[in-house]
């Protein structure tokens, strides 16, 4: 049954969510088949719904991720709800919004569902089939049994599925993937149950689509009804922005159950990414009016949520990949979504909220919602439409040999597809649907053959189905795809880990001339101190403990780990001997290791940004922890910016400044301007030795036109040659830093990047003189200016209980940097240390009252 699409306000209908009540207890599999086998001796625990198994034991203190690994596949889990009903002579339906996995319903004592399709809702009509007093049974049987069952094996293996027998199964593979994600698979009723009493006119299906044509706005609103009208209906669509108000109107006649409102928005505004504009977006309403029998005027208002017009195409012309919103090229960066709560699956709009402020915030404008996931709420989605931040959507296929042609896997996938592509095209920040997570690339490096890395599934079925729902959506077949092999990162997309995983120099994010990278940059990142207190044994814990292996991300099989992939770019960056300093100084290697993935992140975009780089995207992996510890995430579990998410922020905001080695040409300064305005500034080019300033400081003022990238020469701005990039080596180095500076004309500034030779840490020195002053604003907010006398590198700001918005960063000499505590509260006496990495010792925060 089609899901409501753009409805996603109020209607006429009155719906109760079956949310308390609940109540659920484990069983072995198939000693109960229904619920009148349950013995009365069965211990039932308290619920709330939507919940998992997994979250529903949490709730009650009863497990935790903490806790000894328990297989939630291996049981079958009952949930049971008694509820009353009112009284009422209207239609009446039961909503399940996703059941994970394998489910039947019973109300009382009537199988009512049976589902197999976790990313699957469903309606049932229960009308006369209620009583004053319910009682609603359902029934997740185990999924370890029926994955059991022998079937045909597949044409290769997928070696992070824990079970190759999955595919059979339309169930998310989180939780049941060792190695990166926690056993914590999802069992039960995830999303919202649901009891809807229905009047004789009711929507069942709204669809909204938008299109530009010639800086005029179409909007198409297609309307179902639950049944068709027993008299004639005037059905009106409103659309309104600011002052701007448009309405369209048409007329369903008696016996019809469906209508067309078609309506034209003159003087368009368009929605961009934020990086690029301004993500403008309209309000929709849809109206309906009859006439009862009795010849009372009856009106319904239905809400319809916001959009946005925006034209999106992708450009895979000459082996690229490249996304093209109105017209404009757009570098996507940003990283892999992760469900905010890996137990339940479940996120408040308020959450959702945080996050893509969050990911705004750091200058990204996309997030990859990937195939190893779920198919996340509309929260999310609506969030990512006021933010402005793109999504690049998959499907929830992942790198197995689904069984397609067999009749029920097909059914299935095709009922969930017909829903959530009428779902997801409604949201001006869905950019493309891809057909599913590195399919092709796990057939090719499994050694299957070359007709086999291509499935019709993604190749034949998929663009069929989009083509008949959302004709003028973006697809691309898989996350890896192009190429002599589909991870060739020089054509269309593909994971790339050359710097990462396979320990590549820096140099072959430029040598490997990638495309577009849909994941990238995945290292255990270390989150902060406060986070690691929150880890089983707390503060005392060391890498080198089981407990603290166990939360490190690895590939099965592999005799390395991504903290290994870490302690290998700490010796490239800093030229140190890991597994000493682990042994001597384990506080300062954990903090080498925050700095060394931060700089590598960064640098890698930097790489990627320059105008004549072949790159149109990169996608971290992953955007946030799914448990605390060293994971993926460049965010820990909590939400809690970890060193790489400073470093990105300040390398990915729509203007910015980066210097580049180029070898014998010297250094080149890169200057990008993604805005939609023209960009006047200033830029500064300095020379520093031992920590002080060295030689002329020069300066060029600079005009960039809007969504401009600028690549200057270095030695242009010096009168004299100068060796800056010590690639002639006559003689010492005349400077260990150049930085270039980007201020705008009234001195404000606006980017800003410092360079020095790689392999060096700056050499320690007690007269950095930092400096850390706390004060309070006018309204009481905390704010933190620190300065230093001398170049101090990657400075530290460490304010237990206070997360500043900005860290890691390096300071020029005589300069400042002014930090927010963004979720600080009026008046707050922040206390705490700043250091840098080529200090002495850390400087006590000194409150100055203001």
């Amino acid at each position: 049954m089609p899901m409501p699409g753009a409805i996603r306000g109020p209607n006429s209908q009155h719906r109760e969510s079956l949310s308390s009540g609940w109540e659920f207890c484990a069983r072995p599999p198939d000693s109960a088949l229904s619920p009148l086998e349950l013995s009365e001796q069965t211990t039932w625990l308290k619920a709330t719904v939507p919940c998992t198994a997994a979250s529903a034991l949490r709730e009650l203190g009863q497990w935790s991720l903490d806790s000894a690994p328990r297989r939630f596949d291996a049981e079958d889990w009952w949930f049971r709800c008694h509820f009353s009903a009112s009284d009422s002579n209207e239609q009446c339906t039961l909503g399940f919004d996703g059941l994970a996995t394998l489910a039947d319903v019973w109300l009382n004592g009537e199988h009512i569902l049976a589902s197999e399709n976790m990313f699957v809702a469903h309606e049932v009509d229960v009308t006369g089939r209620l009583q004053q007093h319910n009682w609603l049974y359902l029934r997740f049987r185990s999924l370890d049994k029926a994955l059991a069952a022998k079937r045909p094996r597949p044409r290769w293996k997928a070696p992070m599925i824990e079970n190759q027998q999955l595919r059979w199964f339309r169930t998310t593979v989180l939780g049941r993937t060792p190695g990166w994600s926690p056993s914590a698979a999802a069992v039960g009723p995830y999303q919202p149950i649901w009891l809807e009493y229905r009047k004789a006119l009711s929507v069942k299906h709204a669809q909204l689509r938008t299109s530009i044509d010639n800086g005029s706005g179409n909007v198409h609103l297609d309307v179902e009804l639950a049944s068709p009208s027993a008299a004639a209906i005037a059905a009106q669509l409103t659309v309104r922005r600011g002052e701007q108000t448009i309405r369209g109107t048409t007329r369903i006649e008696a016996g019809q159950s469906r209508a067309h409102v078609h309506l034209v928005v003159s003087d368009v505004q368009r929605w961009w990414p934020h990086t690029h504009g301004e993500p403008a977006l309209y309000s929709a309403q849809l109206s309906l009016e009859s006439q009862s029998p009795s010849g009372e005027t009856v009106s319904h208002e239905i809400g319809l949520g916001h959009f946005g017009f925006r034209a999106v195409r992708i450009d895979a012309s000459d082996g690229g990949f490249r996304v093209i919103v109105n017209d404009v090229p757009i570098f996507c960066r940003g990283a892999c979504w992760t469900p905010l709560d890996i137990v339940s699956l479940h996120a408040s709009a308020g959450d959702y909220e945080q996050a893509i402020e969050q990911v705004r915030a750091a200058g990204m404008n996309m997030i990859r919602i990937g195939g190893t996931m779920v198919y996340e709420d509309d929260a999310l989605l609506e969030a990512c439409d006021r933010h402005g931040i793109l999504v690049w959507q998959e499907l929830m296929f992942a790198n197995m040999d689904f069984p397609q042609g067999d009749p029920k896997f097909d059914r299935s996938v095709q009922q969930e597809l017909h829903q959530q592509l009428g779902r997801l095209i409604s949201h001006a920040s869905v950019a493309l649907i891809c057909g599913n997570s590195e399919v092709e690339q796990q057939a090719a490096m499994f050694g299957a053959t070359r007709e086999r890395w291509t499935p019709p599934l993604f190749h034949e079925v998929i663009p069929a189905l989009m083509r008949e729902i959302c004709p003028d959506m973006p697809y691309w077949p898989s996350s890896a795809h192009g190429g002599s092999f589909p991870h060739q990162p020089n054509v269309g997309t593909a994971s790339y880990y050359g710097v990462g995983a396979y320990l590549r120099a820096l140099e072959d994010a430029r040598r490997s001339e990638v495309r577009f990278a849909s994941e990238c940059l995945a290292f255990a990142n270390v989150p902060e101190d406060a986070t690691i207190a929150r880890m089983p044994r707390g503060a005392a814990l060391r890498v080198h403990h089981p407990e603290w292996k166990a939360r490190t991300p690895r590939d099965l099989g592999a005799g390395w780990d991504f903290e290994d992939v870490r302690d290998h770019y700490v010796k490239e960056l800093f030229g140190i001997d890991v597994p000493a300093l682990r042994y001597s100084d384990h506080d300062r290697y954990l903090h080498l290791g925050r700095i060394a993935t931060a700089e590598v992140m960064a640098a890698t975009f930097a790489e990627w940004r320059r105008k004549r780089s072949s790159c149109d995207g990169g996608l971290v992996w992953f955007l946030r922890d799914l448990v605390p510890g060293a994971g993926w995430g460049i965010v820990d579990s909590f939400g809690q910016p970890k060193s790489a998410y400073y470093a990105l922020r300040r390398a990915l905001q729509p203007v910015a400044v980066f210097i580049s080695d180029e070898g014998c040409n010297g250094l080149a300064i890169h200057v990008v301007n993604d805005s939609r305005d023209e960009l006047k500034t200033v830029l500064t080019v300095s020379l520093y030795r031992n920590g002080e300033p060295h030689g002329a400081e020069v300066q060029r003022e600079l005009t960039l036109g809007a969504h401009e990238t600028l690549e200057l020469a270095a030695n242009e701005f010096f009168e004299g040659f100068y060796d800056l990039a010590y690639a002639y080596r006559f003689g010492p180095k005349i400077h260990d830093v150049i930085a270039a500076t980007l201020r705008d004309p009234r001195g404000d500034l606006l980017s800003e990047h410092a360079h020095f030779h790689r392999g060096e840490i700056l050499r320690r020195g007690s007269e950095i003189e930092i400096a850390a002053a706390l004060t309070h604003d006018e309204l009481g907010v905390p704010t933190l200016r620190v300065s230093s006398k001398k170049f101090a590198q990657s400075v530290y700001i460490d304010t237990p209980g206070a997360v500043p918005h900005d860290n890691y960063f390096h300071l020029l000499p005589g300069g400042s940097r002014t930090i927010r505590f963004p979720h600080a509260l009026a008046g707050q006496r922040i206390e705490g240390t700043v250091r840098a990495l080529n200090s002495v010792s850390a400087v006590p925060i000194v409150f100055s009252a203001p």
